[in-house]
């Protein structure tokens, strides 16, 4: 047999797909994002548009006292979340007392709290004619100004709110961290003659460091965020300054340029996060060769840590809760009545449709980030994260400005041509609140979207597609069953801030649409807190669902 030369051809080399996402979802896509930096970019465009006037004024009069009080809030919620957070977490992970197991599963309840229902219930019982310094004065026979006690409305009150409800942020990540570590490290320490406490210092706190300034910078991002709490207190801060230059004074570019204050200082702080997390490798080689040897504390030691961990347990829920339950058997507040119905009408709905609207966009850049990962994807998850970092009053702000001017040109240009007002057809409508709901909560859902997604295998998208699935065909037939739990888990989460969150429903809410959140401030600020508690206990009762699901994976952990 003779041999036979085939003549040259050309070697077809197997050409692989590129995945391309469908126009409609990429379309959709980056309208979220164009959504999520609207806020943004309108804050900015109306602070340097208000001219140098405003500026100056607000310099020469209000603006060192509201950087001022931000700054010190911040700080010192900083030290107190570092304190409390750190100290339970390696109490929990490193030594054994009574009654350790569930404890480290209730250090979490005080996230189920909004720091301004806490400042209502300890109002009530630490306030002059609360019932501390009424049984102060019986007992001692002190007349009203023959005594001095703390007073709770104050910027160090507004500060300990805070700390006692936003510590689990700090808890849960400095946990997480000390029971990934090795006890290898620890104990080479201990063999070389250093203290339980000194090992700690030197070996588990700086490699739990970048967990732990995550979770402080969460703290602190969550306290310049805050409104009900300081505006109930009479701390003047950016969030408060917002609202008094926007509603009170009518000062449309002096909040402005207040909101773009206060959104400088988020976005920074949403940077040394970023910076943070990207910066947390810290690598053990020894991480599996040798467990943990616990700390058994005994006698009076062991009692000692499980009051320690105890203590913001019964300060930040346990307390305010009892106290919330007294005051609405005592008020004339009635659940069942038709106002009240409507109240939580309106909440429900609110929280349900922002719910959907605001899991659905996570869908949608999720998966458009995975069919075509690139710059421009990575972008728009990237500006959907952001409004995490934004407060409510920013993003109120920054979502009526440029709407108000576009609904007065509309009808300015309705009445000159056709003799028609139109009035304003988006300002005000429920639907720009969930817009700015969708803003502030996306970050949330896209990260429980994107937990979910990581169990979906990249061969599992060319199975569906070598079947003929179109990439929506996948997503609905493929994905979607296998991330129902992460989903839901969303969809809570959104569900129960929305619940809570209060500044940019005050400032956006539609005339005469109050939700419970609103009506608790309204009572509040008229001091009528028997009736606060009421719709209060609500939005904890709400807030609850998540942190159970929360306790139930600590629980799991170890």
């Amino acid at each position: 047999m003779t041999d036979q030369t085939l003549p040259d051809t050309p070697r077809v080399r197997p050409h692989r797909r590129a995945r391309f996402a469908p126009r409609g979802l990429s379309v959709v896509a980056l309208g979220v994002a164009v959504v999520c930096l609207l806020p943004m970019l309108a804050v900015v465009v109306a602070a340097f548009s208000g001219g140098t006037d405003t500026v100056a004024h607000l310099v020469s009069t209000v603006l060192p006292r509201y950087a001022g009080n931000t700054l010190l809030l911040a700080l010192i919620v900083s030290f107190g979340t570092f304190a409390i957070g750190v100290g339970a977490a390696w109490l929990v992970t490193m030594t054994r007392f009574p009654g350790v197991r569930w404890i480290e599963v209730v250090l979490v309840l005080p996230l189920a709290f909004p720091a301004y229902v806490l400042a209502y219930a300890y109002t009530h019982i630490l306030d002059h004619p609360g019932v501390v310094q009424t049984a102060l004065r019986d007992v001692m026979g002190y007349g009203p100004r023959d005594y001095w006690f703390p007073e709770i409305r104050s910027l160090g009150g507004a500060a300990l709110m805070l700390v006692l409800v936003l510590y689990p942020y700090v808890y849960l990540l400095a946990r997480a961290s000390f029971l990934q570590q090795s006890g290898t490290t620890f104990l080479a320490a201990r063999a070389l003659g250093s203290s339980a406490w000194s090992a700690f210092f030197r070996v588990s706190l700086p490699l739990a460091r970048p967990a732990i300034a995550a979770g402080v910078l969460l703290a602190v991002m969550e306290t310049i965020a805050d409104f009900g709490t300081v505006a109930y207190f009479g701390v003047q801060t950016f969030a408060t300054g917002i609202y008094t230059s926007w509603f009170s004074l009518a000062d449309r570019a002096g909040a402005a340029q207040l909101a773009l204050c206060l959104l400088s200082f988020a976005l920074l702080l949403a940077v040394l996060e970023r910076m943070q997390r990207g910066r947390s490798k810290y690598y053990d080689p020894a991480r599996r060769s040798q467990d943990k040897t616990l700390i058994l504390l005994k006698g009076w030691a062991g009692w000692v840590a499980c009051a320690a961990c105890l203590l913001p347990v019964v300060l930040g829920a346990l307390l305010p809760a009892a106290v919330l339950f007294w005051m609405g058997l005592g008020s004339e507040q009635n659940l069942l009545s038709a106002r009240y119905v409507g109240f939580l009408q309106n909440s429900l709905t609110l929280a349900g449709t922002a719910a959907v609207v605001t899991v659905f966009a996570a869908i949608v850049v999720g998966f458009y980030q995975r069919l075509q990962p690139g710059r421009i994807s990575a972008g728009a998850a990237y500006a959907a994260r952001l409004g995490y970092a934004v407060p409510g009053g920013v993003i109120a702000v920054g979502l009526l400005v440029p709407f108000a001017a576009f609904d007065n040109a509309l009808d300015g240009w309705m009445r000159a041509t056709f003799d028609v007002p139109t009035g304003l057809l988006i300002t005000g409508s429920i639907w720009l609140l969930i817009g700015a709901y969708l803003v502030r909560f996306s970050a949330a859902a896209l990260g429980a979207y994107e937990g979910g997604q990581a169990l979906v295998h990249a061969n599992m998208d060319a199975a569906s597609r070598s079947l003929g699935q179109t990439p929506i065909g996948t997503l609905r037939r493929v994905h979607l069953p296998i991330l129902t739990p992460s989903l839901l888990t969303a969809l809570l989460i959104v569900f129960v801030d929305v619940m809570k969150e209060l500044p940019a429903t005050l400032i956006m809410r539609p005339f005469n649409y109050d939700t419970l959140a609103v009506q608790a401030y309204r009572l509040a600020s008229d001091e009528r807190l028997d009736g606060a508690a009421v719709p209060s206990l609500v939005i904890v009762a709400m807030g609850l669902l998540p942190v159970i699901l929360i306790c139930r994976q600590v629980g799991r952990q170890r």
